[in-house]
């Protein structure tokens, strides 16, 4: 069989690839012969990310920035929206600004994404991931706004899974526990970003076209021992 050239290799495009989980997937779909592109605020300055510089929080540059990804390319196989802002601050200490920014980035920006790629992904009966969190559904103190757009994320996911496999557009939530995206991070109870990168990939990659899977929860497989077991755990609620 003849090997694929470079205008016949797939496209992926992708948000948050300058570091963590988002720079794995990035490389995972890279390693499968995926022409990469990236839109990321502050970019590594690598040449395979195919980075255009992109300030999420602005959807005019958003917009702009997925058109010269398709003009350079021609098609769009798979989007991943993975950039994530967070802040953990207590609802009494959390700034409105630090709120509408992430909301901005972590949940409008999806939307607008989702917005620009999809008539490239109904030509190529493509594939939109969105990384969601394991905090939609699981709260915890200082969470409010990450875990309010991860759980907004989840409804316009579905929602999109509703209005578009009728035109041939496929989505899945990929909801992960604790990652170690940090550099330096190496807990065992957390998932490593190259785990994460694989599982992205392979989704994308190698599963069969003519399903959906709407969501696929990760988990870390490693649980440490909990402070608080049983019953004893309402006194926490």
């Amino acid at each position: 069989m003849a090997s694929e050239t470079a205008s016949d290799a797939p496209v992926a495009l992708l948000t948050g690839t300058n570091r963590g989980s988002g720079r794995a997937i990035a490389a995972a779909l890279h390693a499968r012969g995926y022409r990469v592109h990236s839109l990321n605020r502050t970019p590594a300055g690598e040449s395979w990310l195919g980075e255009h510089r992109c300030d999420l929080t602005d959807p005019a540059q958003l917009a702009e920035s997925v058109a010269q990804v398709l003009a350079e390319t021609g098609r769009l196989d798979a989007c991943v929206a993975n950039a994530v802002d967070r802040v953990l601050d207590p609802i009494e200490k959390l700034s409105a600004e630090d709120w509408d920014r992430i909301v901005a980035v972590n949940l409008t920006s999806v939307f607008q994404l989702m917005k620009a790629v999809l008539p490239a992904l109904r030509r190529s009966g493509g594939l939109f991931v969105t990384m969601g969190s394991n905090a939609s559904t699981h709260y915890f103190e200082g969470g409010a706004v990450y875990s309010a757009t991860k759980a907004a994320v989840k409804a316009l996911m579905e929602t999109l899974l509703l209005e578009e496999r009728c035109n041939g557009v496929r989505g899945c939530l990929v909801t992960p526990g604790a990652i170690a995206n940090l550099e330096g991070d190496e807990t065992p109870y957390k998932i490593s970003t190259e785990s994460v990168g694989r599982c992205v990939a392979e989704i994308v990659h190698t599963w069969p076209t003519d399903l959906v899977v709407g969501e696929v929860e990760l988990r870390p497989a490693a649980l440490p021992r909990p402070p608080v077991t049983g019953i004893d755990r309402l006194l926490h609620v």
